[in-house]
């Protein structure tokens, strides 16, 4: 046990070069990851880290050895505990990433049904609209879009993750006419920041036929919250453009209306994120299953879609 105590410490360490980043995702002190580690490379006979006071970075006989455990402990660690669900059923943390807004609109609502047939799991979410490291970060699961598909990590599409132009009615009722792409350019624009970048995106418009035109709205406001934006755009600071997702509760309320309804950006998918293994933890698969069949039943990824009657 202490051998396989240690494998995990060093392989926890190894995805984020750092004990106290390894000792947050297993629980413990960054003195007793490292020790563990040492224990380890003592038995093994070889050193695995290079040791800086800023980062640790892997030897060459501590990238081949990682290479050659980290899929075996994940399954040894899946199936055992694939072997306590069995007679207890699925069971433990359950750790996911997903956006705020979002999340909370949408994902938290499907709690309650989950928890009453999954008493024994206990959510842990964080809620962020930056892209975590699945991996190295201990998720489980992260929701969302626009993620680095990496090594180990599997994406199932949940639905389209389209953008459409908003603004509230009263700016749309004061003059301002758009009835075709070009009559974007000049017009206060309230743009979202990438989460990833840092960046405001260049996006393209597409309609239903295949044309394309470019959005030249001035950079009146930027945000990193696609809720603000929707919120600035309900209060007549100008257009914004933002996921279907985000702005779909705020054209229910009649806060917004859609600002030329035959165009939209293709944004890629909604996603679910998880580890690429064959042996998932029961808690995970689980969590998956009901996320989607959830979707299904509330007819999210139609709703989502900038062709769906409630959006036009």
């Amino acid at each position: 046990m202490d051998t396989l105590n240690g494998i995990a410490c060093f392989i926890r360490s190894a995805e984020s070069r750092s004990f106290a980043s390894a000792a947050r995702v297993l629980g413990l002190t960054p003195a007793a990851v490292g020790k563990n580690v040492a224990r380890l490379e003592a038995e093994l006979g070889v050193r695995l880290f290079q040791r800086t006071t800023r980062r640790l970075s892997l030897t060459e006989a501590g990238e081949a050895f990682r290479r050659e455990v980290q899929g075996s402990l994940d399954q040894l660690h899946n199936a055992m505990t694939n072997a306590r669900a069995s007679t207890t059923g699925p069971a433990g943390e359950l750790r996911v990433a997903l956006p705020n807004a979002f999340g909370r609109e949408y994902i938290v609502p499907m709690l309650e049904t989950f928890l009453k047939a999954y008493p024994t799991i206990c959510p842990d979410w964080r809620f962020d609209n930056r892209p975590v490291d699945l991996i190295a970060d201990g998720f489980d699961v992260a929701i969302g879009g626009g993620f680095d598909l990496r090594p180990g990590v599997v994406a199932r599409a949940l639905a389209p993750a389209h953008r459409i132009l908003i603004a509230s009615p009263d700016v749309l009722g004061s003059g301002l006419r758009v009835a075709k792409p070009d009559d974007l350019k000049g017009r206060e624009g309230i743009l979202i920041r990438s989460p990833q970048t840092g960046r405001v995106r260049d996006w393209v418009l597409s309609n239903r036929y295949g044309a394309e035109a470019a959005i030249e709205l001035a950079r009146r406001i930027v945000f990193d919250d696609p809720d603000a934006a929707c919120h600035a755009a309900a209060l007549g600071m100008g257009i914004a453009l933002v996921a279907v997702q985000s702005a779909l509760p705020w054209i229910e309320r009649g806060r917004v209306k859609r600002v030329l309804p035959d165009w939209w950006v293709e944004g890629g998918n909604l996603s679910l994120y998880y580890s690429a293994q064959a042996l998932l933890p029961q808690k995970t698969r689980v969590f998956i299953d009901h996320i989607v069949e959830s979707f299904r039943e509330q007819d999210l990824p139609a709703r989502f879609n900038a062709l769906h009657a409630t959006v036009l």
